[in-house]
């Protein structure tokens, strides 16, 4: 009984009250930083980045308190090695990562989702340490760049970059200067090809990645796909990374 005792007593519960503390502030920055990606509809959410900032904070926050590990009952002293600890949390995040990041043709998504769970693991990290000034600055620059940089990017000088796909029955199918001449009236220069043979041999499908320096006009672009009778099938879809 006095064994059990000890996990209650007031050290003990102080120690836990300052954890709880950490992984609290943790949850609310987490919850901060999923709402920016959940509103734009990401995979990530709330849940997401709310549990790897406080899961980040408390594998952090115990390496402060190895004196109190097991009540303080061990016989073996408790040694806490924060750093190896930070290595762990960052290796392990870079697999979650991984997991949102998907290819679709040229396109590759998930890559600024990826990046925002590994930065949110470090905020974790730093408020598990104590560095709450550097924490709160790191989330709300997080939350500015995944806000305004899109905005910013836009207003800068940048080229529209789009995957094109073309399915025309094979014996109908256009030399390749002539899509380019297509391409070009509406202000895209087709940057890789891919080609490939489909449906036994019936149908030859392009795959292009498009870029366009000037304001492009994608609406006019689909129109003249859409009244293309040799044309099986298209799709134009962004290539966003």
């Amino acid at each position: 009984m006095e064994t059990l005792l000890a996990y209650w007593s007031s050290k003990e519960l102080i120690t836990n009250g300052l954890i709880l503390l950490h992984m609290l502030g943790a949850l609310v920055t987490g919850l901060m930083i999923g709402y920016e990606r959940s509103y734009h509809g990401r995979a990530a959410g709330l849940r997401t980045y709310s549990l790897v900032c406080m899961a980040s904070t408390a594998l952090t926050v115990v390496n402060g308190y190895p004196h109190m590990w097991y009540a303080g009952l061990s016989d073996t002293p408790g040694i806490a090695d924060p750093t190896r600890t930070i290595q762990g949390i960052m290796t392990g995040i870079g697999f979650l990562g991984a997991g949102v990041i998907m290819k679709e043709g040229f396109s590759i998504r998930g890559l600024s989702t990826a990046a925002s769970i590994w930065v949110t693991a470090a905020i974790g990290v730093l408020i598990g340490v104590g560095f709450y000034g550097a924490a709160i600055f790191g989330a709300l620059c997080t939350m500015v760049v995944m806000t305004a940089a899109r905005r910013i990017e836009h207003a800068l000088p940048h080229q529209t970059a789009l995957h094109l796909t073309l399915t025309y029955l094979h014996k109908q199918t256009p030399p390749a200067e002539e899509i380019h001449a297509m391409l070009a009236r509406h202000g895209f220069v087709a940057r890789d090809w891919s080609f490939q043979l489909e449906d036994g041999g019936r149908l030859f499908q392009y795959q292009v990645s498009l870029a366009a320096e000037r304001e492009p006009a994608p609406l006019e672009l689909l129109d003249t796909l859409s009244r293309t009778e040799s044309l099986a099938g298209f799709s134009l879809t962004p290539a966003r990374s």
